[in-house]
């Protein structure tokens, strides 16, 4: 995993090195599920999105690095895809992001139903694979 490339264009820092959680990442699924239950889909996406953050984010800052500038969310993304991180769940994530900022700062109509509870299972396997992900890096 280099990260020079990340460095360079100055979409990554290294940071002092903590200890890689889900826990946040997880109580951000829960309350994805509560906006679901109460029909707020535009809202539950936006969390289980959070949640892939977070765990993205920890992940991060478990190899020493956080991302910066204006676009720091894609930067966390790019460096997914420089770890090797799941590509598949890395570009849906990222094209979440995407729409997530429709919904936040644009007039997109909301989110249906489907794509909420789609949103949500992919954020619970995001999160399972990343602590697996993880668990593997510690172990070579």
């Amino acid at each position: 995993m280099d990260y020079k490339r990340l460095l360079d264009e100055h979409r990554i820092e290294p940071v002092e090195m903590e200890q890689f959680s889900t826990n946040l990442a997880e109580k951000d699924l829960i309350s994805a599920k509560n906006s679901f239950s109460s029909r707020d889909y535009d809202w539950a996406i936006s969390i289980a999105y959070n949640s892939v953050l977070r765990a993205s984010r920890s992940f991060m800052q478990s190899r020493g690095f956080r991302a910066i500038g204006k676009e720091h969310h894609k930067n966390v993304f790019e460096f997914l895809r420089e770890s090797c991180f799941d590509k598949d769940l890395v570009d849906f994530f990222d094209n979440i992001r995407k729409r997530r900022n429709n919904f936040l700062y644009g007039v997109l109509d909301g989110a249906s139903k489907k794509d909420a509870k789609e949103v949500i299972l992919a954020a619970e396997d995001f999160v399972h694979k990343i602590r697996t992900f993880v668990h593997k890096i510690r172990t070579r």
